[in-house]
């Protein structure tokens, strides 16, 4: 997967994924609840790691979402486990009967207390959850476990997806090198509310567990719940970070500096690993961010700029290269945020579509000395795989920015016969 920055700051993109920091290995295998893709991983911390989490907003929660939630109320963790191809939600007590059986066989094979093991599903929804070849599948993880299994642990926990989605970077924190790494899935059933797929991050910084939570709610609120691809919040959404703290810098427990960049190189895998399901959105052919600047506050731009990447309306007329920029007018005016109509300007791509909350009718000039129409000079821009639209609402010095794909005919096919 194509990554959007090799180097933001003191921070570097580097090989590795989740086995990248030091202390964690990985693995990806098949136990057969899918017919022949891997379907279960495993991520492990050689010591004892400081463990944070963001849940799905869903009141409808999968059994392991309720069992992790449990476990992590210690701080602690030294382990996750994740199976694909089945969502064990809505299943009842037998559900969160499996989950816990998934905790206790990882840490028998790891020998470490149920408690401190992570557990985490995906796929679909209401289908009792094969255990006996689920634990079959941790004992032969454990064994198959490597510091070079982050791209395994990867692929197997995958759905719908097309591609495999990780990424690692590095820097400095009090003049040591710590490393940061993630892998995630999520295609479909993609939206903005807390956390919108499933994410497993890795860290060997010391840090307390209250500013580690800290860190993952700030970045994760500016990278997951700023992408949609469908509007639909799953029961399994989560996004779990580890930090064992062998990379040996004094620990973290309290803002500051070293905290403020530690949040830089968490942002910058959590935000690639965004744009990167937004990329792989189901049917998807382009990817679209959404600007908002001009803005009274943060939250009025974050606000605007997730109704308006949101919209059916507006990612359909994406997907068909329509400069329809009514359609951008309207989401906005929906946002639920004050704003005065009369003073908002669009851009799609750099041609000015929309000047003081009406049609631009002025013609561009290129550099060959000839006008353009545009809505011509937008359809071509709408045309193309990667898209900005950028709404100026004149009122303000915040803006934000999310991301989104457009809607297409294949995501209809991809969903009318996920079951079957």
């Amino acid at each position: 997967m194509e990554l959007q920055h090799e180097t933001q700051g003191n921070w570097h993109v580097a090989l590795g994924g989740v086995t990248l920091p030091r202390g964690f290995k990985a693995a990806g295998v098949h136990c057969g609840i899918k017919k022949s893709r891997p379907d279960l991983a495993l991520i492990v911390s050689e010591k004892l790691a400081q463990a944070a989490g963001v849940f799905t907003t869903n009141l409808v929660k999968a059994a392991p979402v309720l069992v992790t939630m449990e476990h992590l109320k210690t701080g602690c963790a030294g382990a996750i486990v994740v199976n694909s191809g089945n969502a064990n939600a809505c299943t009842g007590e037998t559900g969160i009967k499996h989950a816990r059986i998934m905790a206790a066989e990882t840490a028998y094979a790891l020998g470490i207390s149920p408690g401190d093991v992570l557990v985490s599903s995906t796929g679909v929804i209401g289908k009792t959850l094969p255990i006996q070849k689920v634990s079959e599948g941790i004992r032969m993880a454990a064994s198959k476990l490597s510091p070079e299994g982050s791209s395994d642990a990867a692929r197997a926990i995958l759905t719908t997806d097309s591609v495999i989605k990780e990424i690692s970077v590095t820097g400095q924190i009090c003049k040591g090198n710590v490393s940061i790494g993630g892998i995630c899935k999520g295609s479909g059933m993609i939206h903005p509310n807390m956390a919108t797929m499933l994410a497993f991050i890795t860290t060997d910084v010391a840090i307390t567990p209250v500013m580690l939570k800290k860190a993952l709610v700030q970045s994760v609120n500016e990278s997951f719940n700023m992408i949609t691809v469908d509007g639909d919040t799953s029961t399994n959404d989560m996004v779990i970070v580890m930090a064992n703290g062998l990379a040996g810098n004094a620990v973290i427990d309290e803002d500051g500096p070293d905290f403020q960049e530690f949040c830089e190189g968490l942002r910058m895998v959590t935000t690639s690993l965004a744009k990167m399901i937004v990329k792989d959105g189901e049917g998807a052919t382009k990817f679209v961010e959404v600007r908002v600047q001009g803005a009274k506050t943060a939250e009025d731009a974050r606000c605007i700029a997730k109704t308006v990447a949101s919209s059916n309306l507006v990612k359909t007329a994406v997907f068909g290269a329509d400069p329809n920029w009514g359609r951008i007018m309207a989401a906005l005016g929906r946002a639920g945020v004050d704003l005065d109509p009369d003073l908002i300007d669009v851009y799609i791509g750099d041609v000015l579509v929309v000047r003081s909350g009406i049609a631009n009718n002025v013609n561009n000039t290129c550099t060959c000395g000839k006008s353009k129409d545009p809505l011509v000079a937008a359809r071509k821009v709408l045309a193309e795989q990667n898209i900005e639209i950028t709404i100026d609402l004149n009122a303000g010095s915040s803006s934000a920015a999310a991301w989104t794909c457009d809607l297409t005919y294949d995501y209809v096919k991809i969903n009318a016969s996920y079951t079957t």
